[in-house]
């Protein structure tokens, strides 16, 4: 059995024998098939040549800066360091095509962050980077140096008042703390102190010009010890201020914009061994082992596409052999191998027991099964290892049609596009099935022994979060209802009449700081029922806040089998007598509520009390907004002209006529229910 090692990433299937050539041929035909194919080339398990060829060619090819290329969204990235950066480079902007991204890079001068941070016509400052990562490890910031470690431990076992361990004021204190004072002159800062300085004097170099966050990230522990096991104890360890520097960072990003990227839990995966290279480090000064350059770069890019909304939310759950060992259509309920006992039944149970965690994180879970539903359903109902339960699942589609019909099926009813699909399944026929038919949906390499199927789902990272809010640990729960609610809806006689057997409340409320995250969330994610796709990132949304140009509004939706959450996002901004709807998106899990004019009615009453006298809408098309393209007509505006593709549309002020909208309506402007 081939090993199964995380940094060569074998959840990808493995690239053509003639690569060279597919990356010519998928760059040429780009144009006409919106880049499917050249996504699906830089979706296998690409080595440091091939993305350093693939970058090459699409940076040859690709349209001048600034024109959209077809399936891709630009994304332009600043990267600063304290290391080599030429080898990472061409792999990030190889790695973002696998992820949808159009990558434009920047690195700063070697050696020369501060003066990129604070100097606003540095290369990085004028660049107007969407992001900024700032990737730093331990020898690029001011910890102690060994030789001084030891002479102050010396000092220290001599009797001196330098770091004094176990005795005096500094007893029992943890290595490095900020604001502890690591020596006896006034030259001796805190070490892990003047390290949390640096980052912050960066950060707020860079807010300055940067559209977006910047990536910080954590300090992989260095590969040599002071004390051996004692370090972990000693004030005086490298290790031991590394340690403190990363959780008063991860705890300095609290109600911050800026992202993590863990690279000290990257170098715990594969372990610090094969993490450092001393020898790449003073020949090139490589901070990792250049054999990681692939993985490394594919962590950092799925953290951009998760900003940009690319993150996966529904895992889909092929049944025999992979939820559980054995065919339930075979061997009956009592002939499957699942549980505690033997090997592979206990592995089979931590699969489901992934997903189970995923689920309650908010990812929607759906089985999609070549079995009879009746015989497929029996072990969620019946067997007493069963993890996954029915109750558990969005969807559970069991019948003998083709895979790729049945997810198209599945994403349909849940109103997800298809690219929000992950599918497992140990069949590699059906595997290679779907991948042929149904590219957008991610179908990853299984290994042949389940119990490495969990390390899959993780280390594959279709669910990457770059926040997590009360509404994401709801989303699952959501989709559940939503699939008992629509089922209902063919025993009235009409959709009004279901509509309001629903019992609705929708909340209007401005922008404000409880609900940011989940406004950033749906601004960067909501790619169908959004008529501009505008991006704004949370620093952005929390200056709408207190812009007194715009008028802003988040929607919550609540019903009678449970709160839908925010649901909807409008931004209008203030031109002269006009309002233009800069943003209107809302999530296409409430689709056919009517929702949408009860916001136009809210729009109009707040534009009339502000005296505005009309509206001004755009519908910009992309790839996936087609189900909008016709929103401002079916609400009564009239269309006033084009600029390029985007369609301008007008609706005058006027007092709304009384319209019986199935449901109660609390706007926090008016403060009260109507």
């Amino acid at each position: 059995m081939e090993e199964w090692r995380i940094e060569s990433l074998p959840w990808r299937i493995k690239p053509p024998a003639d690569f060279r050539s597919a990356c010519r041929e998928a760059l040429r035909a780009a144009s006409d098939d919106g880049g499917l194919a050249l996504r699906a080339l830089a979706g296998c398990c690409l080595d440091l040549n091939q993305l350093t060829f693939l970058a090459r060619q699409w940076e040859e090819w690709r349209l001048p800066e600034g024109s959209a290329v077809p399936g891709f969204e630009p994304f332009r990235l600043g990267v600063v360091g304290n290391a080599t950066l030429g080898l990472l480079l061409p792999c990030l902007v190889a790695s973002g095509l696998r992820y949808g991204l159009d990558l434009h890079l920047v690195a700063g001068d070697f050696g020369a962050l501060v003066a990129e941070a604070v100097d606003p016509g540095s290369r990085i400052n004028r660049f107007q980077a969407d992001a900024v990562w700032v990737a730093l490890d331990h020898r690029g910031l001011p910890f102690l140096t060994p030789e001084r470690r030891v002479a102050d431990a010396l000092v220290n076992a001599a009797g001196g008042e330098v770091l004094r361990e176990g005795v005096g004021p500094g007893a029992g204190r943890r290595p490095g703390l900020p604001g502890e004072n690591l020596g006896s002159g006034g030259d001796d800062q805190d070490p892990v102190a003047a390290a949390l300085g640096l980052i912050a004097t960066l950060r707020q170099g860079f807010r300055a010009s940067l559209r977006g966050p910047l990536v910080l990230q954590t300090l992989p522990l260095p590969p040599l010890s002071l004390f051996g096991h004692y370090d972990r104890r000693s004030r005086f360890s490298l290790r031991g201020q590394v340690e403190a520097f990363n959780q008063a960072l991860v705890d300095s990003l609290e109600g911050s914009p800026d992202l993590l990227f863990d690279a000290a839990g990257l170098a715990a995966t594969v372990g610090l061994e094969r993490w450092h290279d001393p020898v790449q480090w003073h020949a090139a000064k490589l901070a990792f082992a250049p054999t990681l350059t692939p993985w490394v770069a594919d962590h950092l890019v799925r953290l951009l596409a998760t900003l940009r909304g690319k993150s996966r939310k529904c895992l889909v759950l092929d049944l025999d052999n992979t939820l559980w060992g054995g065919i339930i259509g075979d061997d009956g309920l009592n002939g499957l191998v699942l549980g505690q006992g033997s090997p592979l039944g206990e592995a089979f149970l931590e699969v489901q027991r992934q997903a189970l965690a995923l689920n309650r994180r908010g990812i929607v879970l759906a089985v999609c099964s070549k079995n009879e539903e009746g015989t497929a359903m029996l072990p969620f109902l019946h067997h007493p290892e069963m993890v996954v339960r029915r109750d558990h699942l969005a969807v559970f589609v069991a019948n003998w049609q083709d895979k790729a019909s049945n997810l198209e099926r599945i994403a349909a009813s849940l109103n997800l596009g298809l690219d929000s699909l992950v599918l497992l399944d140990d069949n590699p026929a059906e595997r290679a099935q779907v991948r042929q038919a149904l590219p957008m949906v991610e179908v990853p390499e299984l290994p042949e022994d389940p119990a490495l199927y969990p390390q899959v789902l993780a280390a594959g990272g279709y669910f990457e979060a770059v926040n997590f809010t009360e509404d994401d640990r709801h989303r699952a729960q959501w989709y559940r209802e939503r699939s008992r609610r629509e089922p209902p809806q063919e025993g009235f006689r009409d959709l009004d009449a279901f509509l309001a057997s629903l019992e609705m409340v929708v909340r209007f409320s401005p922008f404000a700081a409880v609900g940011r995250g989940r406004i950033a969330q749906l601004i960067n994610k909501t790619n169908q029922f959004n008529l501009t796709t505008r991006r704004y990132s949370e620093a952005e949304v929390a200056a709408m806040e207190i812009d007194p140009e715009l008028f802003t509004l988040q929607i919550r939706l609540a019903d009678r089998f449970g709160d839908n959450g925010m649901i909807g996002v409008v931004i209008c901004r203030r031109r002269e007598s006009l309002w233009e709807i800069d943003t209107w998106l809302m999530s296409c899990r409430v689709l056919n509520r009517k929702v949408e004019l009860a916001t136009l009615r809210e729009l109009l009453d707040q534009a009339a009390k502000a005296g505005i006298s009309a509206l001004l809408g755009r519908f910009i098309p992309t790839e996936r907004n087609g189900m909008v393209r016709d929103h401002y007509a079916r609400l009564g505006f009239t269309p006033v002209g084009k600029e390029g593709e985007t369609t301008l549309w007008r609706l005058a002020v006027t007092p709304p006529s009384p319209l019986d909208l199935p449901m109660r309506i609390h706007s926090e402007a008016r403060g009260a229910q109507r």
